[in-house]
């Protein structure tokens, strides 16, 4: 079966999040439903849906902060896995970023998922020389 990419449509929603959970994308200190609603709200960036036969069965939400473009929450459903389906979001996802000027695609990979390492490898993304920091300004939820 052939993949459809189009934009997310509301109704999209709950399969969307649901694609995430099965994928443990999530994680407790973002709420994807507020995740939604800012790429949903933003001129700065869009979810892409993949589906076949109606069913969200692919998502990934793009962005460009005006100096890169950012690729987050590419999920492919376990069971349509190896079907190409991730390599097809990601090249709409690339061609989003380019229509828009994007000189370059930028995302992070959690370093025990080595899977979606050598996904990424296997599409021309480099390991880069940099060194990413963070902090809390908010209650950390390793703190609970």
């Amino acid at each position: 079966m052939t993949l459809h990419i189009r934009d997310f449509r509301e109704a999209d929603r709950a399969a969307l999040i649901a694609l995430w959970g099965a994928c443990a994308l999530i994680r407790p200190w973002n709420d994807p439903n507020a995740d939604i609603d800012r790429a949903v709200t933003s001129r700065d960036a869009a979810i892409l849906v993949g589906t076949v036969d109606d069913l969200v069965v692919a998502g990934v939400m793009v962005g460009h902060d005006g100096h890169r473009g950012w690729i987050y929450y590419l999920a492919v459903s376990p069971d349509r896995k190896a079907r190409g389906h991730g390599r097809e979001m990601m090249a709409e996802a690339e061609l989003w970023l380019t229509s828009r000027g994007a000189p370059k695609v930028q995302l992070m990979v959690r370093g025990e998922n080595q899977h979606a390492a050598a996904f990424y490898d296997a599409l021309g993304y480099e390991r880069q020389d940099v060194t990413v920091l963070g902090k809390w300004l908010t209650l950390s939820p390793e703190a609970d």
